[in-house]
Formats: C-alpha cells, structure tokens, sequence
C-alpha cells in the first residue's frame, strides 16, 4: 500500500482518533495528522478493522477539528533515525529535539516497537556495574545485562537517586565503552530541568541520551517514549559495541497511560482498573534489555516504580517483580530519618548479584562480606524492636553491641551524600569498619583468613566510651 490521505475522521478521545471507511491499513502504521491550523502530529495505528481505524495520536487529539482534520497513513512503522550523534542530546518521546539544536538526520531508522530476542542468543548478565552507591554495590550488586527497578513511594527521592545513579554509574576499567540511555515520563518542568542541568553541570551529558516527556505533555506520549528509548540503546550496545544503562523513570506514570488509552478503547478492566494485557506489555519493554552473544555490547535497564500508598503488592510492583532480577526498596522511615539514600535493605534484592561479583570481578571477599552485612543487620533490626519494649538499658551485652551496629551501618554505610561517589574499595571499606563494631565470635559468614585481614575491633567505639 501507499501513502494515503483521509479527512474521515469519526471522533476524537483520550489521545485516540476514530477513523472510518479507511481500508487497507495496517496495524502499527505511522501515521501524520495536520490539524486545521496546519500543525503536524505524529500517530500510529493500535487497532485496525474493515470498519473502524484507531489511532495513537502521541500529541493528544485536543483542539483538534474533526472535519479539517487531514490524516496520512505512511504504511510505514514508527521509526526514530539512529547515529552516534545521539549522544549528549535532548529529545521527547517521538524523537524530535528538546535543546534547541536541529533534528538528527540520518540514512538509518528503526522501529521503535523492536524485534524480539531469540532467548538462545541471549548470554547470561555478568560483570560488575558501579553505581558509586554502597547499599547497591556492596549489597544489591548491578551487572552488564539485568533488570534491575527501583520501588518508590510518593515524596521519596527516586528522581535524585536516578540522577545519582546516571552521573555515577561505570564500569570499572572501560569508562570509554560506557553510555546512559535516561527517560523520563510525565515529570514536571522543575524536576526535567533538575536532570538536564544537573547532568550538563556535572559533565556526563555528553555520553547521556536524554528522553522527557513532560507532565504538561500528552500522556499518551508516554506509551511510546520507552521504547524509543530502547531502540537507542540497542542501537548503542549492538551496533557501536557500548555498555548501555537504561534508566526509565516513572514506570508508573507509563502504566496510568496504558490504563487511560484502554479505557478509551474499551478494553476489559482487571486488577486496579489496569487492563488484563499490562504483564505483557511491561515484559514487551523490560524483556529488551540484556546481552547477545557474539555481541560486544550489553542492555541493563533500571526501571523506576512509585508505588501508589508505599503498596508492593500493587499491580505495577507486582508484575515488575515476577519480569526484573531483584528490586531496590525506598524507605519512608529512613527517610523520615533524613538517611539519603534511603534504601531499605532488607526488602531488597539482586537476583544475579552472586554472578558479578567475587574474586574474578570484584574482590574476593565481597559476596562473603554482603551476606554478613545481611544477617548482622537482621539480627540488629530485633534487638532495636526489643529496645524499643523494654528499654535498651535491659539488654545484654552482646545486644548493645548489635544495637550499636545498626547506628553505624545506618550512619556510615547507608547513609551517603548525593556527590559522594564510593569506588568499591570505599564500600567494602566502610562495610568492614561497621562490621568491626561486632566481635569475630558473631561475623560466621565470614572466612577467618578476611577477619584476619580486614577485622579491626577497635575501629568504631561504642557510646560515651573513651576516644
């Protein structure tokens, strides 16, 4: 089929357009629409039928004269033009440039939507990503490959965190082959000039390619935005052999889009009024991360989720959950704290952690040390609801010495200031001088050969004793 033009739009809702008497189209054509102001907007076909036509309108259907409405069918998909130019600039969801420079001009151009991974070509994620953040690196490790989201509550600081993590994050030894993908959907026009000065202030821009959608902004721009973001980083990682860290933000933001557009077209509500299709769509976008066989570069995707009243059972945290490799919890009580990072460790987890880290990509004693860290801090976390009841002054010794633990690692090794960027000889540093607040009688994760080593009693003392 080629290009064809109609004026026989129907109606217009919630980002959709109606067309009838419209035959021959395709299912995920791009489509240009000119308003009767002459404006261009960009859509792409989400159901199609010999009776009625539905279209993504990605800047919204306002305004729009149903009657002086031209729409053009491009029998194409959704393309974005693709080069090495990309990095160091500013786009929104479709593409098209935000800092004020001309659009990209390129001879290459690929469907946003993506093809999927053979899961036989897939290579199993390894190697250590540093975030520069103790309670990732030390304890939720991220490496080249994985899916790694961030669970939020409304008010917690995931936005500085995200930042933190985009100026940061590296890989140890080969700087020059790293980038940072980073999307952003739905934020308001403070936070995206939040990231895009901090980012130019802190000199990462230039190997970051930023995506934004504002809040002011269509939302339905947001259901493409993602994967835009996606096919530029798979361009960088497959094509120019880079390292690419994916950070989407707010995963949350995108799914209220999702449902919005469903409902517009009628589709069975389920859990939270999400449609029934929801698991599926987030496993289309956070599938598309990973590492290739035979292919130098790699995905890793960190997803931001704010959880609507702190809820880790609701749909959006759940389903992430069953389709990532881990999660890292935000802490409202930690925060309340006025603890930054405020990452409860406990709830959260790097399901591939044990396979980047260690004697071959880190250091020897870091898997041993963590999960020292992990049953010293659960042990710590009884004693202080014990103290809590009956009064820290009734504890045991040994109690007092865990009780002491948890001010020191909270104050040391979770708390972090946003510019402080920790190597990892830093973090396993802190960890063993908090570690060392416990005799080596109470640390049985641990070889005697490290407490040998790194355990040093006299470190860190006690309340109200001597200096």
């Amino acid at each position: 089929m080629k290009e064809k033009e109609f004026r026989t739009a129907s109606a217009a809702r919630g980002g959709l357009l109606f067309m009838q008497n419209t035959p021959g189209v395709a299912l995920g054509d791009r489509v240009r629409l000119q308003d009767y102001r002459g404006q261009i907007r960009n859509g792409q076909v989400i159901r199609s039928s010999d009776d009625l036509v539905l279209i993504q309108v990605f800047e919204g259907t306002d305004d729009l004269d149903l009657e002086h409405t031209w729409v053009r069918f491009l029998d194409q998909p959704f393309e974005v033009p693709l080069s090495p130019e990309l990095l160091g600039r500013v786009f929104n969801g479709v593409g098209l440039p935000l800092d004020g420079r001309p659009p990209l001009i390129s001879p290459l151009r690929r469907n946003v939507q993506g093809a999927p991974v053979n899961p036989a070509a897939r290579a199993y994620p390894r190697e250590f990503i540093q975030t520069g953040i103790s309670t990732i690196d030390g304890l939720n490790s991220l490496v080249r490959g994985q899916k790694l989201p961030i669970f939020s509550g409304a008010g917690l600081p995931h936005n500085r965190l995200a930042a933190q993590i985009v100026r940061q994050a590296s890989l140890p030894g080969e700087e020059s082959n790293f980038a940072v993908v980073f999307a952003a959907m739905g934020v308001p026009h403070t936070d995206a000039r939040f990231f895009q000065d901090d980012f130019e202030q802190s000199g990462v821009l230039t190997n970051v390619v930023m995506l934004m959608n504002l809040a002011s902004d269509p939302p339905i721009e947001r259901l493409i935005l993602p994967r835009t973001a996606l096919t530029v980083a798979e361009y960088l990682a497959f094509d120019l052999d880079l390292h690419v860290l994916v950070v989407l933000s707010d995963m949350t933001l995108y799914a209220e889009a999702l449902r919005e557009v469903a409902m517009a077209k009628g589709d069975v509500p389920t859990r939270k009024g999400y449609p029934g299709y929801l698991y599926s769509d987030l496993a289309e976008i956070y599938e598309r991360a990973g590492r290739i066989r035979d292919k130098r570069g790699s995905v890793t995707l960190v997803p931001v989720v704010s959880m609507p009243s702190d809820d880790l059972t609701h749909p959006i945290p759940d389903l992430t959950g069953y389709i990532t490799e881990g999660q890292i919890v935000l802490s409202r009580e930690l925060h309340s704290q006025g603890i930054y990072p405020p990452v409860a460790v406990l709830p959260s987890l790097s399901r591939l952690m044990k396979d980047g880290i260690g004697a071959d990509y880190t250091r020897d004693d870091h898997p041993r040390v963590a999960s020292q860290l992990f049953a010293a801090y659960a042990r710590a976390l009884e004693v202080r609801n014990l103290a809590a009841i009956i009064g820290a002054d009734e504890l045991s010794g040994a109690d007092r010495q865990y009780l002491e633990f948890t001010r020191a690692f909270e104050e040391r090794f979770v708390r972090q200031g946003e510019d402080e960027n920790r190597t990892l000889a830093d973090t396993l540093a802190i960890a063993w001088e908090v570690l060392s607040v416990l005799p080596a009688s109470a640390l049985t994760r641990l070889r005697e050969e490290d407490l040998a080593k790194y355990h040093r009693p006299a470190e860190i003392s006690a309340p109200g004793a001597e200096p």
